[in-house]
């Protein structure tokens, strides 16, 4: 793919036309690995979380001040984030910010945040992992990013959404931004097990196999005809095997990518 800024891993700056080995410094093998638009992330089995990729000075790598551009605008060496005191479980890249989950359910975050995409209630970003003040007592089992949006899942199957806003993407029937992380009232009385994120919009799973999403509409993303652009509130997805008498269903994970969305269901006899 496409290696400018060194979002490859590969030390050079210019595109593979297959896939490659990344040669990263780390002695245990990769568990967990997340991607944006030009920056990567990697988790090993150790804990230990690597990033590389574009850097234009917002500290999206998480890798230390003065880690602004260089050849290319970034840095094609996968290199270790040392800021985080907890092993890490999981790890979301957004458009130009980058979360942690630690094995002990806290949610980190880094990077840029003038659309209060790390959830702190201002505009100030930066290079150093730190927690979300209002989570801190909070469970987190899953997180996701969009471009300038997150959400996390809790261990009682509560959504949390904060950021951008402008595309419905927070589920809040609103497209104002979110300043600090806030349950999503439309989904409360539901136990969600999955949650995913595009570009400008957003999908959740729930322990009965339904998929619900919201957010950027504009492509028929969301897969529910004759919505409006912006849908801020949660909608059911439906799905034509129903109608086409290949038995019941339920959605096992989604994938939701700028303007397209996936899911793979499990499907019963009829």
């Amino acid at each position: 793919g496409y290696g400018g800024f060194g979002a490859l891993g590969h030390r050079v700056y210019h595109r593979e036309l297959v896939p490659r080995l990344v040669e990263g410094n780390w002695s245990r093998n990769i568990r967990h690995i997340a991607t944006s638009g030009t920056h990567t992330a990697a988790v090993t089995e150790s804990g230990d979380l690597y990033t590389w990729g574009r850097e234009e000075g917002d500290g999206r790598l998480g890798l230390g001040p003065g880690r602004g551009p260089n050849e290319g605008g970034g840095l094609s060496i996968p290199s270790k984030v040392k800021e985080l005191p907890t092993p890490v479980a999981a790890v979301s890249c957004g458009g130009f910010f980058t979360m942690a989950l630690t094995e002990d359910g806290q949610l980190w975050n880094w990077g840029a945040n003038s659309n209060y995409e790390l959830g702190r209630g201002d505009k100030v970003g930066g290079w150093k992992p730190k927690p979300i003040p209002s989570l801190e007592s909070t469970r987190i089992v899953q997180i996701a990013s969009g471009g300038y949006h997150s959400l996390a899942l809790t261990d009682e199957g509560k959504v949390l959404s904060w950021g951008h806003g402008g595309h419905g993407q927070l589920g809040h029937s609103s497209i104002q931004n979110q300043k600090v992380p806030a349950t999503i009232e439309a989904l409360a009385d539901k136990r969600v097990v999955y949650i995913a994120c595009g570009g400008s919009s957003s999908a959740a799973i729930t322990d009965e196999g339904k998929l619900y999403m919201w957010g950027n509409a504009k492509d028929q993303q969301l897969g529910v005809p004759g919505l409006p652009e912006v849908q801020a509130s949660p909608v059911e997805v439906n799905f034509l095997m129903e109608d086409d008498g290949l038995g019941t269903h339920n959605v096992l994970s989604v994938a939701v990518g700028a303007c397209h969305a996936m899911c793979l269901v499990s499907r019963s006899p009829c």
